[in-house]
């Protein structure tokens, strides 16, 4: 006679506590990375660029300014000295842009409250769940142009449009008329490459803008795999 089989004991699979059932849940948010991504390369790439700037006391030299000949000489001055105190002068253009601002507290508000809608709705927010406001549902598409719309109306319908011209236009008075005036023959011009003044002066808004784009990058892909 066969002996009889063991009860079967129920065995019930329990889930490792180390491992999540969803996996998203334990990332931390992607946003937050991003932001703090983008923060950490805009501040490496401001300080490589002002590494590179040239002494003050070598750009405020008064021996080193005179009257130039004609309009080709102050021209060609203008093109060496661009090349040479680029770092320089977009810090000049920077900080008249922030005094403008400082004196203008409501302008500033704007511009303030402008960036952190497009860093809170757009660049560091995942599409899903989808944008909701006052209960109606906003896809991405719909974001963005709301967006640009609120930039066009805050830039061009606004104290603010009129207020950055002015800075940009005081700003870059100060650099021409410097550039013009200022003898370049005792400056290195040899460690330039011909022709990159304006690339020089725009080489450290590429570098925080491609910085931002990496940073988001993740979040976006992401968001929407």
């Amino acid at each position: 006679m066969a002996s009889p089989s063991p009860p079967i004991i129920p065995i019930s699979t329990v889930q490792s506590a180390t491992t999540p059932s969803d996996p998203s849940a334990a990332a931390p948010p992607q946003s937050a990375a991003a932001v703090r991504n983008f923060i950490s390369r805009l501040a490496d790439t401001t300080r490589a660029s002002l590494s590179n700037r040239r002494p003050w006391s070598e750009l405020l030299d008064r021996s080193a300014l005179s009257r130039p000949d004609s309009l080709s000489d102050a021209l060609s001055r203008l093109r060496k000295n661009l090349a040479y105190f680029r770092v320089n002068y977009l810090a000049i253009l920077a900080a008249v842009l922030s005094i403008s601002l400082l004196t203008n507290p409501f302008s500033l508000l704007l511009l303030l409250l402008l960036f952190a809608a497009w860093s809170f709705l757009y660049l560091f927010r995942p599409s899903d769940p989808p944008l909701v406001l006052l209960g109606r549902q906003f896809s991405d598409r719909e974001t963005l142009g709301g967006l640009i719309l609120l930039s066009v109306f805050t830039i061009f319908l606004t104290s603010v449009g009129s207020i950055l011209m002015s800075a940009l236009t005081v700003g870059a008075a100060i650099v021409g008329a410097h550039g013009a005036f200022r003898v370049p023959e005792d400056l290195f011009l040899d460690e330039q490459e011909p022709g990159s003044a304006a690339a020089g002066l725009l080489s450290f808004l590429g570098g925080a803008a491609s910085n931002a784009a990496a940073a988001a990058a993740p979040a976006v892909v992401a968001a929407r795999v």
